[in-house]
């Protein structure tokens, strides 16, 4: 899988904006697949726009805040 995501690049001349209001099909699509397989393509999303620092851990943050 490693090699095969290095070849894969995001055209980051395209942007695209739209609200959470907005209703696809997309949400369709996602629902009807295995939270194993939405889980899989978020990885392969997080790979290609971070590369190879996407294979260290994520680091939790806590922050507090004073009202």
């Amino acid at each position: 899988m490693g090699k095969e995501i290095s070849k894969l690049k995001i055209d980051k001349r395209l942007l695209s904006v739209v609200t959470s209001l907005d209703q696809t099909d997309d949400s369709g699509y996602w629902l009807s697949k295995k939270p194993i397989e939405r889980i899989g393509h978020i990885e392969l999303l997080r790979r290609i726009n971070y590369g190879d620092g996407a294979t260290s851990r994520l680091q939790r943050v806590l922050e507090f805040t004073e009202d």
